[in-house]
């Protein structure tokens, strides 16, 4: 398989100099956002991260050929090709046989996005476990792939329609570290607190040692973690195969007010 992935020269660039990269999913592209305005937005994802500083790596299979980091027509090809298929990490082999053209899932992307050694992969929201999997047993492929793939997973929560209590019992059992960014609530993709009363276990707020700086204070209490780029290496390095999923909260002012409890076991 590693043979197999082609990475493009900016991000193999990026990947040498030790320069901050960032995997981008194609789902959301092909299947995700209705045409013609995913190209647009699938632009603008790209955009953000450069705006930073970030070489950004869109994902996607193109003519079988798992791709890290597309040209502009491959962006394009996915976001108005009818037939790109969705590829889920249980497809990539038979994808690649075909010769399939197909937007990765975010369980696809974290594989293909590790095997090319990026570190750190963004999207809007994972997939977890659906109400009513006590009879279902309908779980996504997300949550697995991340208890065994080691990089770092930057998602708003997961989707607001799961089981998300169900959801976080699922990523403990897994031994996957969920750390709230700049909050304790554990989001739900487009809600900024999914109204679970579960906390996250564990929160980053680096807004904190800002206060407490000016405020005279130590910036680190004695053996604190000095970056969130050492907070994330040591997660990485600790968690046997899992990556850590780092949850910041979509903008409160773009978000509706969390759910009552209830609609958790009422599928509202």
């Amino acid at each position: 398989m590693p043979s197999l992935v082609e990475v493009s020269p900016p991000v193999s660039a990026a990947l040498r100099s030790g320069a901050p990269v960032v995997a981008l999913e194609s789902t959301i592209i092909s299947h995700g956002l209705p045409r013609p305005g995913n190209l647009d937005a699938a632009r603008e994802f790209e955009a953000i991260l450069v705006g930073q500083g970030v070489t950004a790596a869109t994902i996607a299979l193109i003519d079988g050929v798992p791709r890290v980091g597309l040209t502009p027509d491959e962006l394009e090809r996915i976001a108005t090709d009818e037939s790109a298929v969705k590829v889920s990490s249980r497809d990539i082999a038979i994808a690649v046989a075909r010769k399939v053209t197909g937007g990765t899932t975010v369980a696809a992307t974290s594989v293909l996005a590790a095997r090319a050694g990026i570190r750190v992969f963004a999207t809007g929201g994972l997939g977890g476990v659906h109400r009513g999997a006590s009879e279902t047993f309908d779980e996504s492929a997300d949550l697995t792939v991340l208890s065994r793939t080691p990089i770092t997973v930057v998602s708003a929560g997961v989707k607001s329609i799961l089981d998300i209590p169900a959801t976080l019992e699922r990523l403990e059992t897994l031994g996957v570290a969920v750390v709230g960014y700049r909050t304790s609530r554990f989001p739900a993709f487009w809600l900024s607190d999914s109204g679970c009363d579960q906390p996250v276990p564990a929160r980053r707020d680096p807004a904190g040692n800002r206060r407490r700086q000016r405020r005279g204070q130590p910036r680190h209490r004695p053996g604190q973690r000095r970056s969130r780029r050492e907070d994330l290496t040591v997660l990485v390095r600790t968690g046997r195969g899992a990556c850590p999923l780092v949850a910041p909260p979509a903008p409160a002012r773009a978000a509706p007010p969390p759910p009552a409890p209830a609609s958790w076991s009422a599928g509202t």
